[in-house]
């Protein structure tokens, strides 16, 4: 039997003298660019070890040197510097002291989100290549992958000021990101391309729409990705789609039976996704109805990324074997529901914990493969 690899969604804990300086540096103190790339090429070197000392088989860089998954693409695009406002969680609406509580995290109330207000260009082309080279470096030749934000939850974040039409936003996103997708690619690393937009888009950019109008603008988000993505190996992509890695209720998620087919139409071949969390951990089902197209694989969530429970290895050998039965076990690889540092400075899970949790994830892989 295929034994059942292991990674992740991403970002990592990052050390506290770093998370110290990126705060400092959004907050527009002066820092020392020379000694923060330094910093952060330590700081890669660091969680790539950690993850090997996990039994993590393919790592990440922990986006140690980005702010967020989704914010980093300001200091690398031109024609964002307005404003954005901030955006309502439609599950949080009913709870308004969680919503204080959420939105109160020093992650998310010290973010920057700004709006689009002038046309997009790359302003570095090489921008991506310190961070590829810190993983490269770092890897020492495991097999690693790399995130990239996706035109459409670039859309969702920054508001669109300038263009005529969201079409015309989300496919000049998709141009301007073309070439980080493509040397992330290229130098070697697997490319994660995260898209929370085909999730968690419904309730918080499109809560006032219909299902139906929520898929079409969920299939724009696609179509330009697959635009910016059309000369890559699929096999060398995979993509990330989550409803939210926030601790809210989360009664207003869209059913992820109502968009995989949508994300089945991304190139990419690999999809992970949340399988982990008490709001989507029984949608494994599904795949007794849904087929998987040839060429794809999965990387179901099967530790959370919000609890400092430890998952015990027995339960995450149940959860990986529910989908290895029904799709076959070379076509699941085990996952994390989303990342656990996805803004700096947001912790819901302890640091330490964190390994262990990913420690757990190595075990319960061993003994779903056998």
């Amino acid at each position: 039997m295929t034994r059942i690899l292991t990674t992740h969604v991403g970002s990592l804990p990052r050390p506290d003298d770093l998370i110290r300086t990126m705060f400092a540096k959004q907050e527009g103190v002066p820092v020392d660019p020379v000694a923060l790339e330094a910093r952060t090429r330590e700081a890669v070197a660091e969680v790539v070890a950690k993850q090997v000392e996990a039994g993590v088989d393919v790592v990440s860089d922990g986006e140690m040197g980005k702010p967020s998954y989704v914010t980093y693409v300001a200091d690398r695009l031109e024609g964002f510097g307005g404003t954005s406002q901030p955006l309502t969680y439609a599950d949080l609406v009913d709870f308004p002291q969680l919503q204080k509580k959420v939105f109160g995290d020093p992650g998310r109330s010290r973010r920057r989100t700004p709006a689009c207000d002038a046309p997009i260009a790359v302003r570095d082309p090489g921008a991506a290549r310190d961070d590829i080279d810190h993983l490269l470096q770092a890897a020492g030749g495991r097999p690693a992958f790399m995130n990239a934000a996706s035109p459409g939850v670039i859309a969702l974040f920054f508001r669109n000021d300038h263009y005529a039409t969201r079409e015309e936003y989300v496919h000049a996103i998709a141009d301007a990101m073309r070439s980080e997708y493509e040397a992330i690619a290229g130098a070697g690393l697997l490319l994660q391309i995260d898209c929370p937009d085909l999730a968690m888009g419904r309730h918080i950019q499109f809560a006032d729409r219909s299902l139906d109008e929520f898929r079409a603008e969920a299939r724009l988000n696609i179509e330009a990705l697959n635009h910016a993505t059309a000369n890559i190996d699929p096999e060398r992509m995979r993509i990330h789609v989550c409803w939210g890695n926030y601790e809210g209720p989360h009664h207003r998620d869209v059913p992820f039976a109502d968009i995989v087919d949508l994300v089945f139409s991304a190139r990419p071949h690999a999809i992970a996704f949340e399988a982990a969390n008490p709001r989507h951990a029984h949608e494994w089902r599904i795949f007794k109805d849904v087929a998987l197209p040839d060429g794809k694989v999965l990387i179901p969530g099967v530790i959370e990324s919000k609890s400092n429970f430890i998952e015990h290895p027995e339960l995450i050998a149940q959860r990986i074997r529910r989908y290895s039965d029904l799709v076959g076990p070379e076509r699941v690889m085990a996952g994390s529901d989303c990342g656990y540092g996805t803004w700096v400075g947001q912790a819901a899970v302890d640091p330490d914990v964190v390994w262990a949790k990913l420690a757990a994830l190595a075990e319960g892989a061993a003994l779903a493969s056998h």
